[in-house]
């Protein structure tokens, strides 16, 4: 190789590795405006909120301020509640809302994925699934509490029906919308359905599957706080009722805030095995957000 094609060559790689540098640091300044952009806003909303409370230009006893839902946190956090520590009771929401959520998505997914390969499947049982799924499921959850008690298991059928519809909806639509092609190539190598269905589709579904995954927990979070609501004897749904029943707006909109909170680190996490699991797939889901 001559001189001339080497110095070529290394101009061409620097030049290459200064563009990918420029778009990492392009990255991190938009990370860090997207950040600030936010967090400018919501504290423009709770100072906003907090001033026009002061100055009653809302009504602060149904509404509350920032600095009340504060201090009931802190209450909170450093007494407890009349049903325990406040762990104690994200931890029994969290227990049933992800009990919830693993056993809808797990159908979901098996469902959806079984009735997108086997088309008489799909025929025969869709227009059910269609119906069931127009149906109100949030008024299933007093039935579930007639039918399993106050426990935790009418707590976590009502996270269930509200995670498996979207899941489902997903994943079969994921399983019909395989390439053909990778389909036909497997067979042609002597793949079993077993082997398509486990190498071919679910892997080309895993992203529609992991759309749904996003929306699913916040359902899984609503059956759990419901099935509370309507009675439980722990739980941050109870918080909910027994601040109502007290006229304390402020312990509302406190387990609100925890809900609020538990939910983003949920999808932190989601959006963070994700992106692990999509690296070779710029512009699908694991691409920045």
């Amino acid at each position: 190789m001559s001189p001339e094609s080497v110095t070529a060559a290394v101009v061409t790689r620097k030049r290459t590795e200064g563009r990918t540098e420029a778009r990492a640091r392009a990255a991190r300044r938009r990370k860090l405006v997207v950040l600030g952009a936010r967090t400018l806003l919501l504290v423009a909303v709770l100072v906003a909120w907090e001033v026009l409370s002061r100055n009653k230009v809302i009504d602060p006893f149904n509404f509350s301020m920032p600095s009340k839902i504060w201090d009931q946190l802190v209450q909170w956090t450093a007494h407890g509640t009349a049903q325990g520590s406040l762990g104690e009771q994200i931890g029994y929401t969290l227990y049933e809302a992800l009990l919830g959520w693993v056993i809808g998505v797990t159908g979901g997914v098996l469902l959806g994925i079984v009735l997108g390969r086997v088309r008489f499947l799909a025929d025969v049982l869709g227009p059910f699934i269609k119906i069931l799924n127009a149906l109100p499921r949030i008024v299933l959850a007093p039935i579930f509490l007639i039918l399993f008690g106050l426990g935790t298991v009418s707590k976590v059928a009502s996270a269930v029906v509200l995670v498996f519809f979207p899941v489902f909806f997903n994943a079969f639509q994921g399983a019909r919308e395989v390439d053909r092609n990778l389909v036909a190539n497997a067979r042609i190598l002597g793949a079993s359905d077993r082997r398509v269905t486990l190498q071919v589709v679910i892997p080309s579904a895993t992203s529609w599957i992991f759309t749904s995954l996003h929306i699913s927990f916040g359902f899984a979070l609503i059956g759990a706080i419901v099935g509370e609501y309507l009675g439980a004897d722990k739980g941050i749904g109870l918080l909910v009722v027994n601040a109502q029943n007290s006229f304390n707006p402020a312990g509302v909109f406190a387990a609100m805030a925890i809900l609020a909170v538990v939910a983003l680190l949920a999808e932190v996490l989601l959006t963070f095995v994700e992106k692990r699991l999509f690296r070779w797939k710029p512009g699908g889901p694991g691409a920045e957000r």
